[in-house]
Parts: structure tokens; C-alpha cells; sequence
């Protein structure tokens, strides 16, 4: 079985997040990249518990982005991917990603395809569903658990009130969620291992760019906290309707 993880990098969650050029683009000064979690700890670990299962499993990654995605890659590889892919462009919108993506799957012939279920800075999950539909393949949201059986793959999915199982045949992409499988650290040697392992870098396919983001604003900042004496309900109520607007 071929299986390609798509990986990105996303700020840590510790980085303090600026805009630059009036407030049109991200301030990547300074910032501290990491592999997207839902990326790595679900999509990839899974596919390397295939592989375990079954060792003639090949496990493919890639990644859109220019070379400060390297340092990501490679940390995936060390975590146990095979080979890495980078497409050299800049993402700029879920759909210019997932055309590059689907790019590289068509000329892997990939039987599995494995993303995290969204990216923890643009949090909007689409790029899965795009990416489906551009290789005409089944797609499955948000998967807690997968197995493959009998030659498919078998995928449970939260839905409200329980679970839901589905059986599919490859190939097919399934975006991973919590569940999916158990964080795990790469060994000393296959950190070293992966620095001298080659990431095959392609150019990209033209698409056209359907969105772009025009500014970017800071949440406003947070009040401070007011304390209402037990007995004061009525301004309490006061305080909700004319400052906090909740109502």
C-alpha cells in the first residue's frame, strides 16, 4: 500500500502573531514553525502504525510551501516517513493548496491519502474536501479511528449522540482527527538519519488563485473582569444587556 500525509507548518502556539505591510500578510520574523499537530500526531502517526502492521507500506509525505517547510519535513521523516515532496510556492488559499496537492498524488498514484482535519492557524478544514474532489475520490471528515480489512479501509467518525462506521475501497482520503492515533517522539537516530535524506522539491502546477486574504486584524483585547455581589441579579442583567451587548 502507497500512502501520501500531507504535512504543513503552523506558527507554535506560543509565538507572538504580528501583521506587517499594513496589515495585508503575516510577520513570519521571529517565529518558531512547527509540524501542524492534527498533521502530524494523528495523520502521520497512523500511517506509520500501517506500516508497522504491514511493512511493504510506503509512506509519502508532502508539503506547499517554499524551503522553511524543510525543517518540518524533516522532522517527519525522522518520525518515519519514506520520502518527502515539497511543491515550491507560497500557499495562499485552501484551493491553490489542494491543487498542488492533487498534483502529486495523480503521479503517485497514492491508494491512502492522509491529512489532519485542519491546520490550527487557518482552522477552516477545507483543503481535504478540495482535494477529493479533484482526484474523484471518496473522502471521510474528521476520522477518530481507521483499519484497513480485507483490502479497505475501515473509518469511524464521531457524529452527535455516537459513532459512525464506514467501509470504503481505496483509494481514499480521510482527514484525521483526536483519536486517530497516540503522539509519539522520534529516536536520536532517526533524527540524524533524516537530516541527510533528500526532499525532492517540484515546481508548481499553474492554478488560478480563487481568494486572497485582504487585511488581517488582532482580536480585540480583553476587559477586565467585573465582580457582582450574589442578591445584584438586576445588575448583572443591566451589565450584559449595556456593556457586554449579550443580549
Amino acid at each position: 500500500m502507497k500512502i501520501l500525509v500531507a504535512v504543513s507548518k503552523a506558527p507554535d502556539t506560543t509565538a507572538k502573531i504580528t501583521f506587517k505591510d499594513n496589515n495585508t500578510a503575516f510577520n513570519e520574523d521571529g517565529v518558531q514553525w512547527i509540524v501542524n499537530p492534527y498533521d502530524e500526531w494523528y495523520a502521520l502517526v497512523r500511517a506509520i502504525e500501517l506500516k508497522e502492521a504491514a511493512p511493504d507500506t510506503i509512506i509519502h509525505l508532502v508539503s506547499v510551501d517554499d524551503s522553511g517547510a524543510d525543517v518540518i519535513l524533516r522532522k517527519a521523516l525522522a518520525l518515519g516517513g519514506d520520502e518527502a515532496i515539497r511543491v515550491n510556492i507560497k500557499p495562499t488559499d485552501s484551493f491553490s493548496v489542494a491543487s498542488q496537492l492533487a498534483a502529486v498524488a495523480r503521479e503517485g498514484a497514492y491508494d491512502l491519502i492522509l491529512t489532519g482535519k485542519e491546520t490550527i492557524d487557518f482552522n477552516d478544514g477545507a483543503v481535504p474536501g478540495m482535494l477529493a474532489e479533484l482526484l474523484d475520490i471518496p473522502c471521510i471528515p474528521v476520522a477518530t479511528k481507521l483499519t484497513v480489512e480485507n483490502g479497505k479501509a475501515v473509518v469511524v467518525k464521531e457524529i452527535e449522540g455516537g459513532e459512525q462506521t464506514e467501509e470504503v475501497a481505496f483509494p481514499v482520503l480521510i482527514s484525521c482527527a483526536k483519536g486517530m492515533a497516540k503522539q509519539r517522539m522520534a529516536g536520536i537516530r532517526n533524527v540524524i538519519a533524516a537530516r541527510s535524506k533528500t526532499i525532492k522539491v517540484v515546481e508548481p502546477v499553474a492554478v488560478d488563485r480563487l481568494t486572497e486574504a485582504v487585511s488581517f486584524e488582532l482580536p480585540a483585547a480583553k476587559t477586565g473582569v467585573k465582580m457582582i455581589e450574589a442578591g445584584q441579579e438586576a445588575e448583572l442583567a443591566r451589565l450584559l444587556h449595556e456593556e457586554a451587548k449579550v443580549f
